[in-house]
C-alpha cells in the first residue's frame, strides 16, 4: 500500500456546527487537500438502540494515505460527536494532475501550489 495514495475520506457533521471552521483547519494543518462540503441533508440512524434524525453536512476530504492517522486524530479532538463517521476510501483511478496536486497540497510531492480547486 503506497502510503502516498490519495483518499477520500468521508466525515458527517451537524448542519447548526461550524462546518467551516471545521473544514479550514483539516486543510490549514496540511491534513487534507480540499474538504467539499454538500448541502444540509437529513440522515437517520441508530444510536444506543433508538432511531435517531439528525440534519447534517457530508464533508468529502481530499488526502493521502498517510494524512489518515493525524486527520483521524485531529478529527477526536474537533468534532462535536461521540462517534463521527470516519470512512476511508480507496482512489481506483483518477487524473495524474489532481492526484499530484493532492499529494502536493497536503505535503507529500513539491509545493502542492496549483490553479485547482477542490
Amino acid at each position: 500500500m503506497d502510503k502516498f495514495e490519495p483518499v477520500v475520506i468521508l466525515i458527517s457533521f451537524p448542519s447548526d456546527g461550524d462546518v467551516k471552521a471545521f473544514a479550514t483547519a483539516l486543510v490549514s494543518d496540511g491534513e487534507a487537500a480540499c474538504v467539499s462540503v454538500l448541502p444540509e441533508m437529513e440522515s437517520v440512524y441508530r444510536w444506543q438502540g433508538v432511531i435517531e434524525y439528525a440534519c447534517e453536512r457530508q464533508l468529502v476530504v481530499k488526502t493521502t494515505r498517510a494524512r489518515v492517522q493525524t486527520l483521524r486524530d485531529h478529527l477526536k479532538t474537533l468534532h462535536p460527536y461521540e462517534t463521527p463517521e470516519f470512512l476511508v476510501l480507496p482512489v481506483a483511478d483518477g487524473g495524474d494532475d489532481y492526484l499530484e496536486w493532492i499529494r502536493g497540497a497536503v505535503g507529500e510531492r513539491n509545493s502542492g501550489e496549483s490553479r485547482h480547486k477542490g
